[in-house]
């Protein structure tokens, strides 16, 4: 069964191998109407492709005489790159269909120098990639409307379901972010009025308005890494590591925490829901530190210490 961006594709390939065809040869090919294969050339027309019409009873298309797509010139580390990023595009939870990257993988490796192609080739059959957790994916579709939306600075209309409820959004979009294998769009919510995020495997449907706004300077990553940190749950904390911020960066994953320089060192804060899982992260840290709040983390340090103890004396 055709994808309707298939379709585009192969009117592009068919008019390249034949150079001329008629509408109604063109939809016996692709399976549809006259009037779709009209759309779809003018979707290529659109994309800046040379497509012009051909005179007669039954009409046709053609591309421009001399006009040829450029061939795919990589070298061996382009190469490499690109068939890298897409078995791992495959393997990660992309949202993306399988079958999908499968066909740009084979497009890919038909138009590459015979020697270069046995050596990707076998860099597939040799490469294996640990597969991220099974986490829900928005489509494909959903990330390029909302890319082009963000790209174009025009007002998304959203169809949200959050945990409690689904609501209805009207959103200025500000970028997009993936982290912990989980998709997030930042805006200006007009329903909220302030800057929210939103996960895109919870957004039922999006549509692109005509409202254009202007975007201002505004870090994504940054909001989304710290309303993860901040977000209302489980046991508050506060703890001063005895070590340097670029130490504590590395050490401890963003997203986890909100890192901050003080005096005494780098004041970390946030929310968790098992206090002995902070405990056993802070004993690993290898640095010294100073715990805030909670004082149950305390209580919580010893137990997991007793718990050491128990087991050095088996």
């Amino acid at each position: 069964m055709y994808h309707p961006t298939t379709r585009v594709l192969t009117i592009l390939e068919l008019l390249q191998a034949y150079g001329s065809l008629s509408g109604a040869e063109l939809a016996k090919r692709l399976e549809v109407d006259r009037r779709t294969v009209r759309r779809y050339v003018t979707m290529l027309q659109d994309l800046g492709i040379p497509i012009e019409g051909t005179r007669g009873l039954a009409g046709g298309y053609r591309l421009r005489p001399g006009f040829k797509l450029p061939p795919l010139m990589l070298n061996d580390d382009e190469a490499l790159a690109v068939i890298l990023s897409l078995i791992a595009a495959k393997r990660q939870c992309i949202p993306a269909d399988p079958h999908t990257i499968e066909g740009a993988l084979a497009k890919i490796e038909r138009v590459l120098p015979d020697g270069l192609r046995a050596r990707l080739q076998a860099v597939q059959s040799s490469v294996a990639f640990h597969a991220a957790p099974t986490v829900p994916q928005p489509s494909g579709e959903i990330v390029m409307l909302i890319s082009t939306a963000i790209h174009q600075q025009r007002r998304l209309h959203l169809q949200y379901q959050s945990r409690h409820k689904e609501t209805e959004r009207h959103l200025d979009p500000y970028g997009l972010v993936t982290h912990w294998d989980y998709w997030y769009l930042v805006g200006y919510c007009h329903l909220r009025q302030g800057v929210r995020m939103f996960r895109l495997d919870r957004i039922i449907k999006a549509a692109i308005e005509d409202v254009i706004f202007i975007r201002p300077e505004f870090n994504s990553l940054q909001y989304v890494l710290e309303s993860l940190a901040t977000t209302p749950w489980g046991w508050p904390f506060e703890i001063i590591l005895e070590t340097t911020l670029e130490e504590a960066q590395r050490r401890i994953a963003p997203g986890n925490v909100i890192f901050e320089q003080v005096d005494e060192g780098v004041l970390i804060r946030g929310h968790i829901e098992q206090l002995d899982w902070l405990a056993r992260m802070l004993l690993m840290l290898g640095c010294s530190f100073i715990i805030r709040r909670p004082d149950e983390l305390r209580e919580a340090l010893r137990s997991v210490a007793s718990r050491a103890i128990a087991m050095a004396e088996r």
